[in-house]
């Protein structure tokens, strides 16, 4: 029998089709290149392993970012949401995010469908367990079995499947999510080729028999009457359909003093587990020991789909043993009388330290190589999809000579996202937050279109069509802004008693709508009454012309912040500097600069470790090295 290898050729490789995965492969074939998406199974395609949602606060930005960019997670849950909410809505818009429960089987099931038609797109069950380069290039990879595909790029999106193991008070399995196979051999291959690997750990709770909870002891969790969709392709009325109720419910002292019984049993506690966990989304163990002070915590009841009885347990991850885990859920007012269906377990993963990547989410040792989600270690089925969907567009870019497409913080919360991982590094999985983003007046989620989708369209991911329903869309909302400003009204007794109505200050002269609708307790529907020549516009149209209006102010200061920061981005380092040379550059920064390789002022202004004094000491150098460079070209 022959020993000679099978060699495939692609233009492109995935490794990993879990949300990164499925955003990456889709970018790559839809942008024309000749694609292999590589899973362990083609059962787990867009599999959701823990929670049976997507979106939430910062999340649902996230989402609406993708949808904007011509990504398909936006599209998919709004086709098999189960229950859809808009949070934070009694908070100002910057902080109004959209989160809908999945059918999780329905949400793979249509994810997997969309690959299987997608031109370009070949879907291959196997284990890529080797990174093939040569003379730091990327050249292919290598499966279980021996064959070789060589690639021009790869995109490794290896989720928490890298020698994965999953825990449960003392009992250990080698396997990844949902007992699914571990990748064992893949993070030797990129050790060998120099990449810093680090050891993080998430969790997810049990899932319960939903015949078996007493809901008259929970409240009850509706979604919206009105739905807004996740994609700006779909329409609110086409969204219509009957919602499942999630539920409520707490802890109790008696939970609590149940766990602290059993803290030496837990593997968190007790040494077993090595990685670093979430710290902003603990297991329950963690939050009884780190919140003492708290008497009760939060617990969703979540279902899983339609044709399940499965329950999700949300806010009580854990990795307690089975009987403690029995005794702790039982505990719960509604569960008295629960059935575990599948337990609580924490899962131990490798991922790649994300100080290893480009802005380009291109590994900086290895020209091709590209990384993305929780193989970069962020948490988060939004955070890979947003990542997935950068990464698979600028392989794609990297393919055919073009430059690469850097999303910025003033952009998006996926540039946001992307910067953090790549300019600070992360110590344990990254989570998105909207506390994190400087500009989020800017970044709200129902401007996401007006922010990305042209980059979309000139990537090539956003038909021509959808481009000019997108243009006439802020066509009409600069064209109402205006006149609003134009459209004065007096203080005669038809205005007067509107103003009353809404416990508004009556006014003494005339006044602009814009400058009413201004005030905090009127807007632009309010308004309709004394506007009787208010054209018919769509809902998304108006609730933009009543942001921008309400919050002029604000949104030009940050528009000037902003402005100081892009100065600071157009700053550009050049790639071969040499930090060592630079005089008066304190230790840490030299290290810190050396290392991360920061492409502009302002990137390196956010490295940790680099002070406000480092940046002065390097604006000055720059300045001198332009001076030395126009000269020796003279």
């Amino acid at each position: 029998m022959s020993n000679e290898r099978i060699e495939e050729k692609y233009d492109a490789v995935v490794v990993g089709a879990g949300h990164a995965g499925c955003e990456a492969a889709l970018a790559l074939a839809r942008l024309s290149m000749k694609t292999i998406l590589f899973t362990v199974s083609v059962d787990s395609i867009a599999m959701m392993p823990c929670n049976p949602n997507v979106g939430g606060t910062s999340k649902g930005h996230l989402v609406r970012e993708v949808d904007a960019l011509g990504g398909e997670m936006g599209k998919n849950i709004d086709r098999t949401f189960i229950q859809s909410r808009m949070l934070n809505r009694s908070k100002g818009p910057a902080v109004h995010s959209l989160r809908a429960q999945a059918d999780k089987k329905a949400y793979s099931q249509s994810m997997r469908n969309v690959l299987e038609n997608t031109e370009n797109l070949t879907i291959k069950q196997g284990e890529v367990t080797k990174i093939l380069v040569r003379d730091n290039i990327f050249t292919g990879v290598q499966t279980h079995t021996g064959t070789i595909y060589r690639c021009k790029v790869c995109v490794l999106c290896t989720g928490t499947y890298l020698k994965a193991r999953c825990i449960t008070g003392e009992v250990s399995n080698n396997t990844g999510p949902n007992g699914l196979q571990s990748a064992n051999y893949l993070s030797d291959s990129l050790r060998e080729l120099g990449l810093k690997i680090r050891r993080f750990k998430t969790g997810t709770p049990a899932r319960i028999d939903g015949n078996t909870i007493d809901y008259s002891k929970m409240k009850p969790q509706s979604g919206d009457e009105k739905i807004v969709p996740f994609s700006f392709t779909n329409k609110s009325e086409d969204l219509e359909r009957e919602q499942i109720r999630c539920w409520l419910t707490y802890t109790n002292e008696t939970t609590h003093e149940i766990i602290r019984n059993n803290i030496d049993r837990s593997p968190l506690f007790s040494g077993v587990i090595k990685g670093t966990g979430p710290r902003y989304c603990p297991s329950i163990e963690d939050k009884v020991i780190r919140f003492s002070d708290k008497d009760r915590h939060q617990v969703f009841i979540e279902p899983e789909g339609l044709y399940t009885n499965e329950m999700y347990v949300g806010g009580m991850s854990s990795s307690l043993p089975e009987d403690v885990q029995i005794e702790m859920y039982r505990s719960v007012p509604g569960l008295e009388r629960a059935e575990i269906v599948r337990n609580a377990y924490a899962i131990e993963y490798d991922c790649i330290d994300s100080l290893e990547l480009l802005p380009s989410l291109e590994l900086k040792k290895i020209s091709g190589l590209f990384s993305a989600g929780q193989a970069n270690g962020s948490s988060g089925y939004e955070e890979a999809a947003a990542q997935g969907l950068v990464a698979g567009i600028n392989a794609a870019r990297k393919i055919q000579g073009k430059e690469a497409i850097i999303i910025d913080r003033s952009q998006g919360y996926v540039g946001v996202l992307i910067d953090d991982l790549v300019t600070k590094g992360t110590n344990e999985p990254y989570r998105m937050m909207t506390s994190r983003a400087e500009y989020r007046l800017l970044l709200r989620q129902d401007n996401a279109d007006e922010r990305l989708t042209k980059l979309g369209y000139e990537v090539g991911l956003i038909s021509e069509e959808r481009y000019q329903q997108f243009q006439k869309k802020y066509k009409w909302i600069h064209e109402e802004i205006t006149r609003l400003k134009n459209t004065f009204v007096g203080n005669g007794e038809q205005i007067q008693q509107l103003l009353k109505k809404y416990n508004s200050t009556f006014l003494t002269s005339g006044s602009s709508l814009a400058e009413l609708i201004k005030r905090p307790e009127l807007s632009y529907e309010k308004l309709e009454p004394i506007d009787p020549e208010r054209p018919s516009l769509p809902p998304e149209v108006t609730e933009e012309v009543n942001i921008n209006l309400k919050y002029e102010g604000y949104i030009k200061k940050q528009l000037k912040q902003v402005e100081h920061f892009h100065k600071l981005e157009k700053k550009k380092i050049p790639a071969d500097i040499d930090y060592s040379a630079i005089g008066s550059l304190r230790l840490e920064a030299i290290q810190k600069l050396t290392d991360i390789r920061p492409d502009s002022v302002g990137q390196a202004a956010r490295i940790s470790g680099v002070s406000p004094s480092d940046i002065s000491v390097l604006l000055v150098y720059l300045e001198q090295y332009k001076i030395r460079e126009s000269e020796g070209e003279k």
